[in-house]
């Protein structure tokens, strides 16, 4: 790592990954003691965390809540949709990746309407007929979008897909996964009723739970609605007002590391500090990637600062479960390409990474290619 900071007697690897993502070492320390989830230090711990979320989607004492939930992000997706949908609510998923397909799969499980305007993962959705689809189906109760698909790294324009959703009078509602923390954001002016994401992602936290920011009137319409006890958001909302406390044993570790990289956040300045921060990363990425002759997948126009899909090189001699194998043994962990329609990587530069620390992962690979005998 390149901010000072070292553990003895073991190397970390360096993760390029959007999560779980490389961490600083205050973070990871945060966790090495104990706390009662019933003790007052905890409990002051989870009203801080639920303020600090607020005011980073730039919503505090605006009318909006956070709920913090046990699990992954996809958990606190489903808990969206569970507790947010009522009998007879039908759901548009606006589709073009895996995480938006994911919504959809979410919304058959628990057997609720839907329709899915699936667009490819390297386009933006057609907004003409986001606004056709709503007007002639007047079931639709609610639309989804994908902010960051962590597929591709494409940015979807949820502004201008708010506009229409709040035109109809429709529930609008965001997977923020791999945006939120890193993209300046203000729920109300995007027209949010729900926000999901997780604490493994930009603001820099470990695994354990994830949260969802929800418009409180919103909120509070859902009475009734649950089809899971352990994913109510209303209930677990009841019970942060009501006592300060999760139902169920929560994520006492997490949460501790959570607050700490709220600090850190701050001390970065905030959010806009931590988003130039990344399209520096970003930039510096595009610009080693390009000259060693790679290529993204996306047109840099749609293409987001958190993660690049490449596309593999045309050279024979590439193969990446090779490529990939070096650079982890090497210390440098990348993701595997996650797109239905053609072979790629990804490489993600969020986390506790700097400048450096993506000038190190080039150098790495320019030395792997060469020595796989691939030209670029």
């Amino acid at each position: 790592m390149n901010d000072g900071q070292q553990i003895s007697n073991w190397k970390q690897k360096v993760l390029f990954t959007p999560g779980p993502l490389t961490t600083s070492m205050s973070v990871k320390q945060a966790m090495l003691r104990d706390v009662g989830h019933r003790d007052f230090e905890f409990i002051h711990a989870i009203r801080d965390v639920r303020q600090k979320l607020l005011e980073i989607g730039q919503v505090a004492n605006k009318g909006y809540e956070a709920i913090l939930l046990q699990g992954s992000g996809t958990f606190a997706v489903e808990a969206v949709i569970s507790t947010g949908t009522n009998p007879e609510g039908k759901w548009l998923v606006i589709q073009n990746g895996a995480y938006g397909a994911r919504i959809g799969k979410i919304i058959d499980v628990l057997k609720i309407k839907k329709t899915v305007l699936k667009y490819a993962e390297n386009s933006l959705p057609n907004l003409g007929e986001i606004e056709k689809t709503l007007k002639e189906d007047p079931f639709i109760t609610h639309v989804a979008v994908v902010h960051n698909e962590t597929t591709t790294g494409l940015v979807n324009p949820i502004k201008k897909i708010g506009e229409i959703v709040k035109r109809f009078n429709k529930i609008y509602f965001v997977d923020a996964m791999s945006s939120f923390g890193a993209f300046q954001m203000n729920l109300e002016e995007l027209k949010i009723d729900w926000l999901a994401c997780t604490a493994n992602k930009n603001i820099e936290g470990v695994p354990g739970f994830a949260f969802a920011l929800a418009k409180k009137d919103v909120l509070l319409a859902t009475e009734g609605n649950a089809r899971s006890l352990a994913l109510d958001l209303l209930d677990q909302w009841k019970g942060f007002e009501r006592n300060g406390q999760f139902r169920f044993s929560p994520p006492t570790h997490s949460i501790l590391a959570f607050k700490e990289a709220l600090l850190e956040l701050e001390k970065e300045g905030g959010v806009p500090g931590r988003e130039a921060r990344y399209k520096e990363n970003y930039q510096t990425l595009i610009e080693g990637m390009r000259e060693m002759g790679f290529t993204e997948y996306l047109n840099p126009e749609i293409q987001g600062h958190i993660i690049v899909s490449f596309n593999y090189p045309s050279y024979p001699n590439f193969n990446f479960e090779q490529f990939y194998k070096i650079l982890n043994d090497r210390g440098y962990v990348i993701y595997p390409g996650k797109v239905s329609n053609a072979d790629c990587f990804r490489i993600a530069v969020c986390g506790r990474l700097f400048k450096n620390d993506i000038l190190d992962v080039l150098n790495v690979i320019k030395e792997t290619v060469d020595a796989m005998g691939v030209e670029l």
